[in-house]
């Protein structure tokens, strides 16, 4: 029996390497790794940097085997007041599930991503530090969450799966 497809809604800045510094993608060999261990994931670029790159250029920043599995980009909508920015990723990754057919409560998706403002759903927010990027913590949190996943189980915050609450 193959597990449903998990989405995956991913950043790249503070993400894939630490925002402001060089976009060398350092980290990407390590979210990689976890991923490897779950063919049902399949992920979404969610990054502001779906508007300047094409899906290929974008797919292309991963691995050979991994490729494949970078599906689409998120639609992008506009905040038109600052109050709107507020969880703004999180409305065009559920506009992405939408428009497929998809229900949101019961489809097996998370975030990777830097700010948490861009996610009210922490319970499915794998949530990095944007000064250093995806890391090793991030990598047990991503396996945790991806399990819960694939077992059908709710996903907890990762301030209640480790025990602490980490401000960003």
């Amino acid at each position: 029996m193959t597990a449903q497809k998990t989405y995956i809604f991913m950043d790249f800045d503070g993400v894939t390497h630490p925002l402001g510094g060089v976009e060398d993608f350092r980290s990407l060999p390590l979210i990689e790794g976890v991923l490897r261990d779950y063919d049902e994931a399949r992920i979404i670029i969610s990054s502001d940097w779906r508007m300047l790159y094409s899906l290929p250029r974008l797919s292309g920043r991963f691995s050979p085997d991994i490729r494949p599995r970078v599906l689409d980009t998120t639609p992008q909508l506009f905040a038109h007041q600052e109050a709107e920015l507020y969880g703004l990723r999180e409305r065009e990754a559920m506009l992405w599930l939408s428009h497929r057919q998809l229900d949101a409560a019961t489809t097996a998706w998370c975030a990777i991503d830097d700010a948490p403002g861009n996610w009210p759903t922490r319970s499915r927010l794998v949530l990095t530090d944007f000064k250093r990027g995806f890391g090793e913590e991030d990598a047990t949190a991503l396996q945790h969450m991806l399990e819960a996943l694939r077992q059908g189980t709710r996903p907890r915050a990762r301030a209640q799966q480790e025990g602490f609450i980490r401000c960003a």
